[in-house]
C-alpha cells in the first residue's frame, strides 16, 4: 500500500518554489516616459536580453521601437532615437538569441527586417534595417528564432503561412502552408525539432518544420486555444484559451496524442488574453492576462496532478504586454529565477518585476540554477535544414555567465530576384503595403509606362530611318 494514495492526507506538497515572491523594481529602476503602442494586437510589443530592452511604440505614419539599454534606466526623453524603417504598424519584435545586438521586427507593411544595434544603443534615429525580408503577401503578426540554430528565423503572416528564413543567405527556404485561418501563437520544443501552432480555425497543431507535415492536430472545440508553449522536454504542451462559458482557461496536453487534454483548468471569468510563460529550469509556469495587474504561478510536474498552484503576484496597474529577461541576464546573487518587464500603456512606463526564492545564504545556490540554453547556437543552417537536430548549448550561471557571445550577424549581399518556395514565386503578386505606397506605385508605373511608350516611338522611328537607307542602298547604281 503506498502512502501517497491515502485520500485523508492533506494535499501539501514540498517544493523549494512554493515560497517564490515578485518583487517590483524601485520607480529610479524603471524606464518611463515611453509612449508605448496603443495597438490592439495580441503581442507583447515587448523584447528583453542581457544587453536592451526594446518597445513598440506610438508613432505617426509608418511603424517604430525604441531600443534602450538596460542601464540607461530612469525617465527616456521624447526625442529618444528610434528605429524606424518600417511603413506600417510593428506587430512582433524579438532579440536574436545568440547575437545580442540583432533584432527581428515585423509589420502591417508585410515585411520582416533584421536591425543591427549599435554598442551603446542609437544614437540617431534607424531607417536602414541590415535585412529586408519580403515572401509574404499580407501583414505578418509573429516571428520567433529557431532555439537552437543561428539565424535561422520563422514568421507568421495573415497570409495563413510561417516562412522558414535563412538568414545566412536572406531568403526563405521553406513554407508551411497548413493553416487555414490567421496563426496566433508558434512554440518551440527544446531542440527545436518540432513547432506547435495555434490558429483561429480552433486548431492546435504539432509540425515537423522542415518538412511542414502536420504531426498531431486537436479539434479545440470546448477550449478555444489562444497560445500555446511547449514544457520543455517533458513531451507536453500548456494551452491558455477559453472555456465554451466563456471563461478563461488552461489545458494540458501530451504531445503525441492530442486527442483529449489530460487536464482542463478554469482560471477566472476575466476577458483578457492569457499569456503563458514556462522556465524549463524550475519547471515553473506563469500566467499574465492582458489587462490584469496580477501574475499567478504554478509548478508543473510529469505525474498528476501535473499542476501545482503556488501564489499569485498582484498589483494594481494592468500590463498590456510582458518581456522576459533570459537566464544568463539575472542576478543569480539575489536568487532572482525569473523577471518580467512590464508595459503599464496608461504611465508610460516598463516596470521591471523579479520572481525570487527566499534564501537566507548570500552563496550561489547550485540546486535553482541548473544548466541552463546559454549563448552559442548548436548548429548552422545548413546543419539544421539538413535534418540534423541538436540540443542547446548549455551554460552554468555560476561563472562568467555575463560572458557575451562572440558571434557576428553578416549580412548577405543579395540581388533583385524572385522568391520561389515549394514553386511559389512569393513575390510575384505581393501587394501594396499601405495606401502611400499605392499611389507612388501607380504614379511610378504611370511614369514608367510614358517613358517605355517614348522609347518605343523612338525605336520605331529608328527601325523606319533604317529601313529607308536599305532601300535606298538597294536601289543605288553598282560602282564599278
Amino acid at each position: 500500500m503506498t502512502l501517497i494514495q491515502m485520500s485523508w492526507r492533506p494535499q501539501y506538497r514540498s517544493s523549494k518554489f512554493r515560497n517564490v515572491y515578485g518583487k517590483v523594481a524601485n520607480r529610479e529602476h524603471c524606464f518611463d516616459g515611453i509612449p508605448i503602442t496603443k495597438n490592439v494586437h495580441d503581442n507583447h510589443f515587448c523584447a528583453v536580453n542581457a544587453r536592451f530592452l526594446a518597445i513598440v511604440t506610438e508613432s505617426a505614419g509608418g511603424g517604430s521601437f525604441l531600443v534602450i539599454p538596460l542601464e540607461q534606466t530612469g525617465r527616456i526623453e521624447p526625442n529618444y532615437p528610434k528605429v524606424c524603417g518600417h511603413q506600417g504598424n510593428v506587430l512582433d519584435i524579438k532579440w536574436n538569441p545568440f547575437i545580442d545586438n540583432i533584432i527581428a521586427s515585423c509589420s502591417e507593411d508585410t515585411s520582416v527586417r533584421i536591425w543591427e544595434i549599435p554598442e551603446g544603443g542609437l544614437k540617431r534615429n534607424m531607417t536602414e534595417a541590415l535585412l529586408e525580408l519580403h515572401g509574404h503577401s499580407r501583414r505578418v503578426g509573429l516571428v520567433e528564432w529557431h532555439p537552437t540554430t543561428n539565424n535561422i528565423l520563422f514568421s507568421a503572416g495573415y497570409d495563413y503561412k510561417v516562412l522558414i528564413w535563412n538568414l545566412d543567405v536572406g531568403e526563405p527556404v521553406k513554407m508551411i502552408d497548413c493553416h487555414t485561418d490567421v496563426i496566433l501563437c508558434m512554440s518551440f520544443n527544446t531542440d527545436g525539432s518540432l513547432l506547435t501552432t495555434t490558429c483561429k480555425d480552433k486548431k492546435l497543431r504539432v509540425i515537423e518544420p522542415r518538412s511542414g507535415r502536420v504531426l498531431q492536430e486537436a479539434n479545440c472545440k470546448n477550449h478555444r486555444v489562444n497560445r500555446v508553449v511547449f514544457l520543455g522536454n517533458m513531451k507536453r504542451l500548456l494551452t491558455t484559451g477559453v472555456s465554451r462559458w466563456n471563461t478563461r482557461q488552461i489545458a494540458l496536453w501530451d504531445q503525441e496524442d492530442l486527442s483529449m487534454p489530460l487536464i482542463e483548468e478554469e482560471i477566472d471569468g476575466l476577458s483578457g488574453l492569457l499569456f503563458p510563460f514556462y522556465d524549463a529550469d524550475t519547471h515553473m509556469l506563469y500566467l499574465a492576462g492582458k489587462g490584469d495587474g496580477n501574475i499567478r504561478y504554478y509548478e508543473i510536474s510529469t505525474e498528476k496532478p501535473y499542476l501545482s498552484y503556488l501564489m499569485e503576484f498582484r498589483s494594481p496597474a494592468p500590463q498590456k504586454g510582458l518581456g522576459v529577461m533570459p537566464k544568463h541576464g539575472l542576478d543569480v546573487s539575489a536568487c532572482e529565477v525569473f523577471r518580467f518587464y512590464k508595459l503599464v500603456t496608461l504611465k508610460g512606463l516598463i516596470e521591471p518585476i523579479s520572481m525570487i526564492v527566499p534564501r537566507r545564504s548570500d552563496s550561489y545556490q547550485e540546486d535553482i540554477y541548473p544548466m541552463t540554453p546559454g549563448t552559442e547556437p548548436a548548429l548552422t543552417p545548413d546543419e539544421w535544414l539538413g535534418g540534423i537536430n541538436r540540443d542547446p548549448v548549455l551554460m552554468s550561471l555560476k561563472e562568467g555567465y555575463k560572458k557575451s557571445s562572440k558571434m557576428v550577424f553578416k549580412a548577405p549581399i543579395k540581388e533583385k530576384k524572385s522568391v520561389v518556395v515549394n514553386g511559389i514565386d512569393l513575390l510575384e503578386n505581393v501587394p501594396p503595403r499601405t495606401e502611400n505606397e499605392l499611389l507612388r506605385m501607380f504614379f511610378r508605373q504611370q511614369d514608367e509606362i510614358r517613358r517605355l511608350k517614348e522609347e518605343l516611338a523612338q525605336k520605331d522611328i529608328r527601325i523606319r530611318q533604317l529601313q529607308l537607307e536599305l532601300k535606298n542602298l538597294r536601289n543605288s547604281p553598282k560602282n564599278c
